[in-house]
């Protein structure tokens, strides 16, 4: 069976997309860029200030891994809002 050769055939290579500082971004992409930023670092810093206040019985796992996986990024803070906060017995 012959092998298939990937190469291509005018030994060129694909062409990269290459890499864009922050001024070369449209004003547009570097607002949403910055609030997206604003959004993340707040939702993170009262991700850790309420998992800090919160005993530990109304933290589902283990605090200090929840603290990890809220300095991640936004997916790990919103998965703690979600998934690691117990509702408080009143």
């Amino acid at each position: 069976m012959p092998r298939k050769n990937f190469q291509p055939q005018n030994n060129e290579r694909p062409a990269l997309a290459t890499k864009r500082s922050f001024k070369e971004l449209s004003r547009g992409t570097q607002i949403a860029v910055f609030v997206y930023g604003i959004i993340e670092v707040t939702l993170m810093i009262a991700a850790l200030r309420d998992l800090r206040q919160r005993p530990k019985q109304l933290v589902r796992g283990p605090k200090p891994l929840w603290a990890v996986i809220s300095c991640l990024n936004m997916l790990g803070t919103i998965s703690y809002f979600t998934i690691g906060r117990r509702k408080q017995i009143q």
